[in-house]
């Protein structure tokens, strides 16, 4: 199965061209700048059209207009939209931790977090686990910026892949034991597009 793997995008979406083929593309959040309906709904019309067969995506922190939105009525069947929900695709199931700051702030993502199910395969988290393509440098220096209640919750897991994105300068694929980890971010930390999505095969 190949996955075609992209993140925060912030409604650059249309410049990206000449995507590369895969079974399943997937947004691991970002997809606005702003947060505001006309962006989602101008990335989810693009994200439909596009002629994968499968679709996956996920809510990140400027995506502020998708607080609440546990569900999207009127997405094509082959489109999901995951909010610690999962789907199975040709046997693997995919699960989805989107990341607003209301529950980042509240405790309510580490609850999401430690409730990722036993049986997931491919995990799609907007953060990255901490240690793992999270390096970031805010002022102070080079530091790892990922979440750590994630990296714990993975080690008991065992899936595939994790799929994330949110720290733009980390941008990059790497592997740890049998576990595929991409940060897709596609733009750097000024918001220009200078990334390509990854792709990956299970």
């Amino acid at each position: 199965m190949k996955i075609l793997h992209l993140s925060d995008t912030h409604s650059k979406h249309k410049e990206l061209t000449d995507l590369p083929e895969a079974d399943i593309i997937v947004h691991s959040g970002d997809f606005t700048f702003a947060g505001s309906d006309e962006e989602a709904y101008d990335f989810m019309n693009w994200f439909c059209s596009l002629s994968y067969k499968h679709k996956i995506f996920i809510a990140g922190n400027h995506d502020m207009c998708m607080y609440g939105a546990n569900g999207i009525d009127g997405l094509p069947n082959n489109v999901h939209y995951l909010h610690n929900t999962g789907v199975i695709i040709n046997g693997k199931k995919f699960y989805g931790v989107p990341m607003f700051m209301e529950d980042r702030m509240d405790g309510q993502l580490e609850t999401f977090v430690h409730d990722i199910p036993d049986d997931t395969d491919v995990l799609i988290t907007h953060m990255p686990p901490k240690g793992i393509c999270d390096l970031a440098d805010y002022g102070k220096g080079l530091i790892h910026h990922g979440d750590a209640s994630l990296a714990e919750r993975i080690k008991s897991l065992n899936i595939c892949c994790n799929l994330f994105g949110h720290e733009h300068d980390a941008y990059g694929k790497t592997i740890i034991g049998s576990v595929i980890y991409s940060n897709a971010c596609v733009v750097d930390s000024n918001y220009n597009l200078v990334n390509k999505p990854i792709s990956i095969e299970i």
